[in-house]
């Protein structure tokens, strides 16, 4: 089960490297909320396949559910209950405001993630044919 995988990790860093400059330079209304919001599923799914392999599916189905739980603890105000409110850390990891479109972009995320491993799997199966 555990496996380095490079390319997952090139993924991440990738993304990573993409959501710290959304997070310092981006300030609109649509790149910075909601694509910050489905790559972040993107990435955290990218970090765990680069060192485990987990059946897709299910590994997919355990991020998506983390992110809804990490957004249901911003709706009871988690940053507040744990007196963190003054680390700009916290509040931008964690977060601080539930919001449907969040849920929305998570979701959205992980169908991209879905349709990209079946499109990987359809395409390998595909090269071994011919």
């Amino acid at each position: 089960m555990l496996k380095f995988n490079r390319k997952y990790f090139i993924l991440t860093l990738i993304i990573f490297i993409v959501e710290v400059v959304i997070a310092l330079f981006v300030h609109d209304h649509i790149i910075r909320p909601y694509v910050g919001d489905l790559l972040v599923v993107i990435l955290i799914y990218c970090f765990i396949k680069s060192f485990f392999d987990f059946p897709v599916s299910i590994l997919a189905l355990l991020v998506l559910l983390f992110s809804y739980a990490v957004e249901t603890l911003q709706y009871f105000k988690i940053v507040a209950v744990l007196g963190l409110e003054k680390s700009k850390l916290a509040k931008m990891i964690i977060g601080t405001s539930f919001a449907w479109q969040d849920i929305i972009a998570y979701t959205a995320g992980i169908a991209i993630v879905l349709w990209l491993e079946k499109q990987k799997s359809f395409n390998s199966k595909n090269a071994t044919i011919k």
